[in-house]
């Protein structure tokens, strides 16, 4: 499958790599996009995110929104058990994953998608890897995740850090020039 467009590819360190956006470096190892089709009419539109019978579809935990106003960031964090399929449904999105995962092929690794209106896509983020995202619309984004487990409110399946902890090699700010 081709990378989507409004992809960029970080090398390990963080920094921008030197090709074009649409064509990242490499994949975090486990996160799957899917190019999300929009059917339009006179009477609105139609838009299906994740099926039973696709193959990135494994199982069904619960269904949440969330969203974010503008310029807000939420992150760092991720799962031990939860896998993860966001849709940006309103808005737009700047979600980023980072693969700090032991063993991994592709730890240090960091993966930037832009997701929304312009953009429709699902991205797959499975366990073990943080993210977060970042509203960079004018208005409220709003984003539907699919997970594999239901919220557990005794014990949560969330490892926070701080946004802006320097143990993940990546700088929130907009990227002008």
């Amino acid at each position: 499958m081709p990378p989507p467009p409004c992809f960029s590819g970080l090398n390990r360190l963080g920094a921008r790599s030197k090709e074009k956006p649409t064509m990242p470096q490499k994949l975090i190892d486990g996160v799957r996009t899917k190019r999300l089709t929009v059917h339009c009419d006179e009477r609105g539109r139609l838009m299906e995110m994740l099926r039973a019978d696709e193959d990135l579809f494994s199982k069904f935990g619960q269904v949440y929104m969330t969203t974010a106003y503008p310029g807000v960031v939420k992150a760092w964090h991720y799962h031990r058990l939860q896998t993860d399929n966001f849709v940006c449904v309103r808005g737009m999105m700047k979600v980023v994953l980072y693969d700090a995962r032991e063993g991994s092929p592709t730890r240090g690794i960091v993966n930037e998608f832009f997701i929304g209106d312009h953009n429709p896509l699902l991205v797959q983020i499975p366990a073990g890897v943080y993210h977060g995202f970042k509203c960079i619309s004018e208005h409220e984004a709003v984003v539907i995740n699919t997970v594999t487990e239901p919220y557990n409110y005794d014990n949560p399946d969330e490892y926070r850090i701080d946004p802006h902890s320097p143990e993940i090699p990546y700088d929130w700010a907009r990227k002008d020039g």
